[in-house]
């Protein structure tokens, strides 16, 4: 059985940084900076990269953003042709000069993602003091590497790791090699490509996309040596290992604004083309078809618990899933958040599915549930966006979210391409489990091809969300109510308007109000409703009505159909009318684009919200 106290200590102390090397005809510079721009919405408070001069290796840093390092690196005069280069959020040490990378002691260069748990041991058993300048883990790496290099890199590699713990994608040069650059990776991951005169490794396959459309993701434990000749990778007793390919299926182009002033309104509008995407992936003949996926009948037969496990929106997606399942299917269904997950210890039979949830495939809390899963036995299924990613390989079973690149930091199709396939799934274990009829399912995915017509239309009216938000720009505090799937549908409302407006926002159901809440409420609180469940507009009402008596402003986002059930007078936002299960699309697009022009009304970087990382996060 898996140890789940060191489990829990990794999981609490991985963070993802941007890891980007080069070798190759081009000019290193250029592409190194341009690579880490494409990171940048990964998160970072410092910057850094190395070049190759062949007399030396030249190192820039600076605890700034990219443009900054931009400028640094202006002096460079040579014209280097291998490099590497990071992005670095502080875990371990203050953002400083000092410690950002890539650090360098003696003979090696070096960049670092993830965390050296026992560093401090190593400093004293090693002697390391005097040959460290920063307060970090990651120089103690580099520290070691040089202490073991005896003109052999893999050899000083094998030792390193050997007294090495943590988690680590690790990106070295040794200033007697400047043609080649060494890499090797425990958990933290790294992709790599090439063409005929370019090779590129990088923590996500954003700047490989530039050189190649087949990459390949570095096994964990395999040492990757990257010349001019070529890439070659080698297991810890010098076999060679053989390169499993794959490749991307969106272009470089879509990883442009494209005349859109933000990365977010970009993704909120592509959410018709995608959600259609996706819905096309797995359907045929209006019928849900995981086959090709190769989830068999079987599976679902024998399934009879599903615990979901994932982190923010994922998460909300997997609860208002959860919802679905037990409503439609009547398939017992379990929600944790990953990053409490081994801690829980949560009781699952013999006959559970774990159904992990991740937009990048690499968020670690996530993985390392996905793990301990596969550690006591249970089968496991995926819902991820990237291919190849660390989650997705390690998954018994596998669903891509054919959303293409997201980069705005805050999800949003990315969110609703999730939900795509999971009423897919609940449709598919409803027909199994004798709840829909074929022809019951049929109507039911018809249904679902309304969706993307239907969220198109809620962007092409985003004038009116975009006037909407002059009236909560100055707001501190927001609060949100609803019942049923709407509660649902509200905390990931909330999420995007902490996420990007830094506007103080919770969401409750609504019937909880007089268990708590409702003590916040005073003369001018602004509190959002959203009614979009028919069987529900009474009590819903109820609720509006209390909070309204207690001084509120009350701005409801509903369903047209069901405006002409209330029996008050209040500010309304309509959105289309769709089954009521589907609600969540179109709801949450207005909530997505509410939020958006709320942030550029106060002026905020909407794509790269302050302490937030896109990848992973610490719990």
């Amino acid at each position: 059985m898996m140890d789940v106290s060191s489990l829990k200590k990794k999981v609490e102390n991985n963070i993802m940084c941007g890891i980007v090397g080069y070798i190759g005809t081009n000019k290193a510079t250029d592409i190194l900076l341009e690579s880490l721009e494409l990171l940048e919405y990964r998160g970072y408070d410092s910057a850094g990269v190395a070049f190759c001069s062949g007399k030396n290796v030249q190192v820039y840093k600076c605890p700034n953003r990219v443009a900054v390092l931009k400028e640094l690196v202006k002096e460079q005069k040579e014209d280097a042709h291998v490099g590497i280069g990071h992005t670095r959020w502080a875990t371990h040490g203050s953002v400083s000069y000092k410690n950002s990378h890539p650090h360098q002691v003696g003979q090696v260069t070096l960049v670092h993602n993830g965390i050296i748990e026992n560093y401090k041991e190593l400093i004293h058993t090693y002697h390391l003091e005097d040959q460290l300048v920063s307060s970090g883990d990651s120089e103690v790496a580099c520290a070691l590497l040089n202490l073991f290099y005896k003109k052999d890199p893999m050899e000083a590699i094998i030792k390193t790791l050997s007294v090495i713990e943590g988690t680590y994608a690790l990106v070295m040069i040794f200033s007697d090699r400047q043609e080649e650059i060494y890499a090797v990776r425990k958990v933290s991951p790294i992709v790599v490509s090439e063409n005929e005169t370019e090779r590129m490794l990088a923590s996500d396959v954003m700047p490989l996309s530039r050189i190649s459309k087949e990459y390949f993701t570095l096994p964990e434990q395999v040492i990757l040596k990257m010349s001019k000749e070529g890439i070659h990778l080698y297991d810890f007793e010098g076999h060679e290992v053989e390169k499993k390919k794959e490749r991307l299926d969106w272009d470089i182009e879509q990883m442009n604004q494209q005349g859109y002033p933000y990365y977010m309104e970009k993704e909120i509008a592509e959410q018709k083309e995608v959600l259609q995407r996706t819905l096309l992936s797995y359907v045929e003949d209006s019928f849900p078809c995981f086959e090709r996926e190769a989830l068999t009948e079987e599976l679902f037969e024998k399934s009879k618990h599903l615990v979901i496990v994932a982190c923010g929106t994922s998460y909300h997606a997997g609860l208002y899933a959860k919802n679905l399942f037990e409503k439609i299917a009547h398939l017992k269904t379990d929600v944790y958040l990953a990053s409490e997950f081994i801690y829980q210890e949560p009781v699952m039979e013999e006959d559970t599915l774990v159904l992990v949830i991740s937009q990048s495939g690499e968020t670690i809390d996530t993985l390392e549930a996905l793990r301990h899963s596969k550690e006591m036995g249970y089968q496991t299924l995926s819902i991820v966006n990237v291919k190849g990613s660390s989650i997705a390989k390690e998954s018994d079973y596998t669903l891509y979210t054919y959303a293409g690149p997201e980069i705005a930091v805050a999800s949003t199709k990315a969110y609703t391409c999730q939900l795509m396939v999971l009423f897919l799934l609940v449709y598919r274990f409803a027909y199994t489990r004798n709840r829909f009829t074929k022809e019951e399912v049929q109507q039911e995915i018809e249904e679902l091809k309304k969706v993307p017509y239907s969220v198109e239309d809620i962007y092409q009216r985003k004038e009116e969300f975009q006037e909407c938000a002059k009236e909560f720009k100055d707001e501190k505090d927001l609060y949100m109510i609803g019942r049923g799937f709407d509660y649902y549908i509200l905390l990931e409302a909330a999420l995007k308007m902490k996420e990007v407006s830094y506007i103080h926002t919770e969401a409750y159901a609504s019937g909880e109000l007089k268990h708590g809440p409702i003590a916040l409420i005073e003369q001018d609180t602004t509190v959002i409703a959203c009614l979009t469940q028919k069987d529900l507009v009474s009590k819903a009402s109820s609720n509006m009505k209390e909070v309204r008596a207690r001084g509120a402003k009350v701005i409801a986002f509903m369903k047209p159909s069901l405006e002409k059930y209330l029996e008050q007078k209040i500010s309304i936002i309509l959105l289309n009318d769709l089954k009521d299960d589907l609600m969540v699309f179109p709801a949450i697009v207005a909530f997505q684009l509410l939020a958006y022009y709320v942030a550029c009304e106060k002026g905020l970087n909407v794509d790269k919200p302050r302490n937030l990382a896109k990848v992973v996060t610490v719990e």
